[in-house]
């Protein structure tokens, strides 16, 4: 408590006051003992100025008296004179500064979050991380991954500038603490890496002296995803302990989600190498017999789903080309799987394949004596050019059966048929053998295109009949022309709503004379 005459002398002062102000006492000029802030506050409040209300107490003042933070809150008495309280919030003002550091931190580890993890591309996420950290926590961020090889992937950036990124020949343990680091261990203080001690690599071109280093790693799933070095310019504050705490918890957030993006590249890699060997063959013309395919999986995004088809060209031996079209029990990946396994073991069969029910048999068995409990249905076509004509053996085992085209475009139903594979150990079939003339063609076909419902009250099949009443008429067109055009009657039907997988095979006898051997043989090849 502060006494001060409206002169400007202090009049009194208790024990408070004079450890706050040590030069004042009773006589002295307030000017003279204490801040400008605060005689320029009492000059004010003994100049008589209008009321602010009713009861109103005069403002308070707030200023620096040394290192502490003051509150003057003044009480003017009858005489002129003024009481100023003085009251110490230095402990408020750090607690409502480290509350706002806190405050902006948390917003700053919510933004850094959300980027992060709003893409799963593992380059983009090491840019936005080197990014982050050079614009919030330092002057300068070198972000080093794991090594690849016998280089070291690095990426650098300076605040206000852009990601640049490169694989270096060097050592790691030229940097204090990063071996640890990239190892997952807790890291070093920053008081202990000497900032002259930093080898070129680790510090971006012209950014000058290094004033201080943090070392930090970036924990991942189980396996570190890096580390992180972080930079300031000599002449600034080095790093204190509490923004070394807040780099790791920064540095955790970016591993989490380095790791999510290396991992998903990782799987996303193999997926496409799986899918590679799953994906259906792209057709045109195999010895001489014009061919034409397509599939539509169930689920958009999806390649792979339980319709397929495979072509086998036929050997030098004599063995007919086969034709393959099947359909899994379900969807998606897990009926792919069962897809690509039935497709090997048929591959393997191919010795035999001029004996349909044999090898019917022999799948069958394959099938039964597996952990899945999906089954499947197939049709087997066996195709043979016989000079202008083409001859096929169709055997179903399950499947819808084959529809031919011919000549005066009457559609009819291959009389073939026989027993789902991967139910029942003795299965049964029936071998149905067909001739295309020139201009005709023979149609495969999954009950994806007879089962999809639409319509004009969208719960209808589109059903055998239908799909015969679209191939009549289709006589001498092109196999690509005809599987297109059926694709665009089951699609038109459909109006846009789900639908089963769905695939096609078309065989057909062209139209012009049989080519030579040499022809046969370039046709054989490019198969």
């Amino acid at each position: 408590m502060l006494v001060v005459g409206p002169t400007g002398a202090v009049r009194s002062l208790n024990a408070g006051a004079r450890l706050l102000l040590p030069t004042a006492r009773p006589g002295a000029a307030l000017a003279d003992t204490a801040p400008a802030w605060l005689a320029a506050a009492h000059r004010s409040a003994v100049q008589p100025v209008p009321s602010p209300g009713p009861g109103a107490p005069p403002a308070p003042v707030h200023g620096l008296l040394g290192e502490r933070t003051v509150a003057a809150h003044p009480t003017p008495e009858r005489d002129g004179s003024v009481v100023w309280w003085l009251v110490d919030e230095t402990d408020q003002r750090l607690a409502r500064t480290a509350l706002s550091t806190e405050r902006e931190r948390t917003a700053f580890l919510v933004e850094a979050s959300n980027l992060l993890l709003s893409s799963l591309n593992v380059q983009r996420c090491t840019e936005a991380t080197a990014r982050l950290a050079a614009g919030h926590l330092a002057d300068a961020a070198v972000l080093v991954a794991p090594a690849g090889a016998r280089r070291l992937p690095v990426t650098t950036c300076v605040r206000g500038g852009d990601p640049s990124g490169a694989r270096l020949a060097v050592d790691p343990a030229t940097v204090p603490g990063l071996p640890e680091a990239l190892q997952g261990f807790p890291p070093v203080p920053s008081r202990w890496i000497d900032p002259a001690a930093l080898p070129g690599w680790a510090v971006p071109d012209g950014f000058g002296p290094v004033g201080s280093v943090v070392v930090t790693p970036l924990p991942g799933h189980g396996v570190p995803a890096g580390a992180l070095i972080l930079l300031r310019r000599s002449g600034q504050a080095a790093f204190s302990d509490g923004e070394e705490v807040f780099a790791r918890l920064f540095a955790a957030r970016a591993g989490a989600a380095l790791s999510a993006a290396r991992l998903y590249a990782e799987q996303s890699s193999i997926t496409d190498i799986l899918m590679r060997e799953l994906l259906p063959p792209a057709l045109h013309r195999v010895n001489g017999v014009e061919l034409a395919a397509a599939y539509t999986p169930a689920r958009a995004g999806e390649r792979v789903g339980g319709d397929f088809y495979d072509v086998h060209p036929a050997d030098d031996a004599g063995r007919d080309s086969l034709v393959v079209l099947g359909d899994v029990c379900g969807k998606g990946l897990e009926a792919a799987v069962l897809t690509g396994k039935i497709r090997n073991t048929l591959h393997a069969l191919l010795p035999l394949a001029d004996d349909h029910a044999r090898v019917l048999r022999l799948l069958n068995g394959t099938l039964l004596s597996s952990h899945h409990t999906r089954f499947a249905s197939l049709v087997l076509a066996s195709v043979r050019r016989s000079g202008a004509n083409v001859e096929l053996r169709l055997t179903s085992a399950g499947h819808p059966a084959p529809l031919v085209v011919r000549r005066d475009g009457t559609v009819e139903s291959a009389p073939t048929g026989g027993t789902i594979i991967g139910v029942l150990p003795d299965i049964r079939s029936t071998t149905a053998r067909v001739v295309l003339r020139p201009g005709e063609s023979c149609l495969l076909f999954t009950d994806g295109i007879t089962e999809a419902r639409g319509g004009p009250l969208g719960d209808g099949m589109f059903g055998e009949e239908r799909l015969a009443r679209a191939l009549a008429g289709c006589q001498g067109m092109p196999m690509e022309a005809l599987v297109e055009h059926v694709l665009l009657r089951a699609s038109s039907w459909l109006g846009g709503g789900p639908h089963d997988d769905q695939a096609l095979v078309a065989i057909g006898a062209p139209l012009r004379p049989a080519p030579g051997t040499a022809a046969l043989r370039e046709e054989r090849h490019g198969a």
